[in-house]
């Protein structure tokens, strides 16, 4: 049995770091609000982008920019969302867990795909097990703003439009609920035909100048652009749900431990007085 200094030490240790969690469950917490709310904001200005793309493209059916158009696809570009600091419990582990599988899956060596990530965690991961990465990013604020992610999102694009990709596939994690974040990929480009079609076509009535063509050379890079940011936005939300639920778990831990060490401090302090009124007894019986 461990001595009441050593026991005494970790019941004070684990309560400082009981402290530390319950904190950042609150900081978390506070960002995962701003998180969402972000979110929100953002969606007004993707339904009016893809009511001017259905518009543009999806009542033209001679439109054929080449983020329309299916081609054969032998390079694949992964752009892979992940945290630069840990403590978020399973969040990218599960993230990176969906791109290997996916990797493993469809792919002989790594000539056929480029990797574009976001996030020290991604990159540490994938470094180490020998993966080449042609792009990266850290340090994203916890809510970024378009330019922040800018220059990432245009070198995806610029890949795609120089056709050194064919397809260009998002690896994050959704954001569902506060419980609930699911690893999730999403193909960005090409464009579907479903893509180009999700607005209400509002504006179908107006006329473009100068004309249809060069208008989709200008809103469609930018609505993928769009498309990416509002993913990072998404993933940031679930990092934050994540961190904040990890962080609880780990309060709820430190108290339960707590009680466990304080019931053992008990019992060996009991024990401890135990065998000193039993040594007294001994030593008056003895004198007797």
């Amino acid at each position: 049995m461990a001595s009441l200094k050593e026991i005494d030490t970790r019941i004070k240790s684990t309560k400082k770091m009981k402290q530390i969690t319950q904190a950042m469950n609150m900081v978390s917490n506070s960002k995962l609000r701003r998180a969402e709310k972000n979110t929100k904001q953002f969606k007004p200005y993707m339904d009016k982008m893809q009511d001017a793309i259905t518009a543009v493209a999806g009542a033209d059916k001679t439109a054929n920019h080449p983020m329309l158009r299916q081609r054969e696809v032998k390079k694949s570009g992964y752009l892979v969302i992940t945290s630069d600091k840990g403590l978020a419990g399973a969040y990218n582990a599960n993230i990176l867990k969906n791109l290997v599988q996916t990797l493993d899956e469809k792919h002989n060596s790594q000539d056929e795909f480029e990797l574009l990530v976001i996030g020290q965690s991604g990159i540490d991961f994938l470094e180490n097990r020998g993966y080449d990465i042609r792009t990266v990013m850290t340090d994203v604020p916890d809510q970024p703003t378009f330019k922040d992610i800018q220059s990432i999102a245009t070198k995806a694009v610029d890949l795609y439009s120089d056709e050194e990709i064919d397809e260009l596939e998002i690896f994050f994690s959704h954001f569902v609920s506060v419980l609930e974040n699911k690893p999730s990929k999403k193909k960005v480009l090409p464009l579907s035909p479903e893509d180009s079609s999700l607005g209400h076509g509002q504006m179908s009535s107006y006329e473009f100048e100068p004309d249809k063509a060069s208008i989709l050379n200008v809103i469609l890079p930018q609505y993928v652009e769009s498309l990416i940011y509002g993913t990072i936005l998404d993933a940031k939300a679930s990092e934050h749900a994540a961190r904040m639920t990890a962080m609880k778990n780990a309060s709820d831990n430190a108290s339960e431990l707590i009680d466990d060490l304080s019931l053992e401090y008990n019992r060996a302090r009991q024990a401890a007085i135990t065998q000193q009124i039993t040594e007294i007894v001994g030593g008056a019986t003895a004198f007797e």
